[in-house]
């Protein structure tokens, strides 16, 4: 038997007495940090830690031309690069599948939840527009890139200012106060991975490795009640209805213990 066909055992094992390798209960987060403007360059940025594992996000606007069927609103452009430097899975060169993937969760996450108005991102109705460029970079990969990632790019989003126009060109290095045309939506990415017939959240490596199934799913609140606004599944293993019951569940219980970190971080 192979090295992790053992690590996949005992984490079964574990799991089956309600028990996580590192003390943690299965639907328990790592201690979460987020720091705020950790760039001088950037119009907004923030830097999470999820137990060992670090994300750094950065927002960056641009000004361009509109997409013709949207002459009316501005963009948004999520990116993801994994460097050697947060693992050795990843590899130089052009963008992975992995890194791909995750920011197109974390796309479609910030527009479903509506987070940014991209109708009062328009300068001149199909000639001009603002584009949000939100630029993910894994420091250190501990587990759980996903929520990580998700958490710093919707702190980045709520620090970024606009930078100075003149003339219709970016002064960039020179800020407004202007915040960018947020909505009060919160939609938090959260992932749960299956092992076995037990559910975890916020995974190690060796967790996410011994993994059979996953599914990401963005939770927004509101004075209305909690909304799922976006959900990927991952991995072979097919998910029941009753899984994904489970998953909802849960997600909308560890909403404000992830509501709760945020808030705290922009006061």
């Amino acid at each position: 038997m192979e090295i992790a066909d053992i690590t996949k055992q005992r984490i079964k094992q574990y799991l089956a007495k309600g028990m996580r390798f590192d003390g943690r209960k299965p639907m328990q987060y790592r201690d979460i940090v987020i720091e705020t403007h950790v760039s001088k360059k950037a119009e907004g940025s923030a830097r999470v830690k999820l137990g060992d594992t670090e994300v750094w996000a950065g927002v960056k606007l641009g000004m361009g031309v509109p997409y013709s069927d949207s002459p009316d609103s501005g963009n948004l452009m999520v990116t993801a690069e994994f460097s050697p430097m947060a693992s050795e899975k990843f590899e130089r060169g052009p963008p992975s599948i992995e890194s791909v993937e995750l920011a197109r969760i974390i796309d479609r996450g910030i527009r479903e939840g509506e987070v940014i108005d991209l109708s009062k991102l328009s300068v001149k109705s199909g000639e001009a527009s603002w584009t949000v460029f939100v630029d993910i970079y894994p420091i250190n990969d501990a587990g759980n890139l996903i929520d990580a990632s998700a958490i710093a790019a919707l702190v980045a989003l709520r620090t970024a200012v606009f930078p100075e126009l003149k003339d219709n060109k970016i002064q960039f290095g020179e800020f407004t106060t202007k915040k960018l045309p947020l909505s009060d939506n919160l939609p938090f990415t959260m992932t749960f991975y299956k092992i076995g017939d037990h559910f975890v959240l916020d995974p190690t490596v060796e967790e996410e490795e011994a993994s059979d199934s996953m599914l990401t799913i963005a939770v927004s609140s509101s004075k209305k009640g909690e909304f799922v606004n976006a959900m990927q599944k991952g991995r072979e293993m097919p998910m029941t209805i009753e899984d994904v019951n489970f998953i909802i569940d849960n997600a909308v219980k560890e909403y404000k213990k992830l509501e709760s970190a945020f808030e705290k971080a922009l006061k």
